[in-house]
């Protein structure tokens, strides 16, 4: 088990889910795994799923979750994933109030991806070497794609320490960094670039990490217009040109 200090007293892990009855049960139960583990250490963790303007199971889901393991749900009216991962934070601000911000540990996922059980517990060892944002990688399923779309995208794409990639299914950062700049913004797309970007120039270091990535869907049709589905979705046309 990876070694954690417990400078980190608490962490909360946001979800922003819109209609992802078929991949949530998934992701909570990876989730769960990777909170377990990280518990061991003393650390407490609270999961937040923020169900944004969803009209198929994924309530009935995350209900069920939330009756089994006490995580908290969240409802928005929004469709907008920026809002979504905003309010799960917001949130989180009374039930960490007697925790120092410089304590706690935010962490951030998507509910079509499945994170490995050390997934925490590398992040919060990072924060323990003096990280105040860690950004992740992540590994696409691409066992069902064309050998041509996987090839394009792993020539692309850095697996290695200082990639620059950002992906909200891998983010972790302190909450005074978080607050320090205002969070996320109200952004339907590229709200993960924007608050790491916003982060960098408020002089906050991030880390660009590679040791725990996170497995995700390889569906070319997202929830955000123009998110990592369009990445995928772009290659495939240029491929197809």
């Amino acid at each position: 088990m990876i070694d954690v200090r417990q400078e980190v007293r608490r962490t909360v892990v946001v979800v922003p889910v819109h209609n992802e009855e078929l991949l949530l049960d998934t992701c909570l139960t990876a989730l769960s795994g990777a909170a377990a583990q990280l518990e061991q250490t003393g650390v407490d963790t609270e999961l937040v799923v923020v169900l944004d303007s969803c009209t198929d199971s994924s309530e009935d889901i995350a209900v069920t979750w939330a009756d089994k393991t006490g995580l908290t749900v969240v409802r928005v009216d929004r469709r907008n994933v920026g809002a979504a991962r905003a309010a799960g934070f917001f949130s989180a601000r009374s039930s960490s109030r007697r925790t120092p911000l410089s304590d706690v540990w935010f962490a951030t996922t998507d509910a079509d991806s499945a994170v490995s059980p050390t997934w925490l517990a590398s992040q919060l060892a990072h924060a323990a070497r003096g990280a105040d944002v860690v950004a992740g990688t992540v590994l696409p399923d691409l066992e069902s794609a064309s050998p041509a779309l996987a090839l394009a995208y792993d020539s692309g794409y850095r697996h290695r320490p200082g990639h620059r990639h950002v992906h909200g299914a891998n983010l972790g950062l302190r909450a005074s960094a978080y607050w320090s700049v205002g969070g996320f913004g109200a952004l339907t797309t590229a709200e993960d670039v924007d608050l790491v970007r916003r982060l960098e120039h408020a002089a906050v270091p991030v880390l660009y990490a590679s040791d725990s990535p996170v497995r995700t869907s390889s569906r070319t049709e997202g929830r955000a217009p123009d998110g990592f589905a369009g990445h995928l979705r772009g290659l495939e046309l240029a491929i197809a040109q």
